[in-house]
């Protein structure tokens, strides 16, 4: 599950780089709003990767962990009927 967020993560922001460079050194040379629309969907791109690399999968149980509090981690049992 870690391997497949990482490489995806690392293959948006290669994307993201490859299309910031390649506008400002070979798409200006023919169309200058062309490269600027092409920086703009770069600067989409890092926060979605963020949020791509951070997702949780449906296998990670992140809201079972105790918090460490008796009390609270008691009452959240109770809420769960365990």
């Amino acid at each position: 599950m870690y391997a497949r967020r990482r490489r995806a993560y690392f293959l948006l922001m290669g994307g993201c780089l490859f299309l910031f460079v390649s506008a400002w050194a070979f798409v200006r040379l023919w169309s200058v709003p062309a490269a600027v629309v092409m920086c703009l969907v770069a600067m989409v791109i890092p926060p979605v990767a963020a949020m791509v690399a951070n997702r949780r999968g449906p296998d990670d149980r992140w809201w079972d962990d105790p918090s460490g509090d008796p009390k609270s981690d008691e009452w959240w049992d109770e809420l769960d009927g365990k």
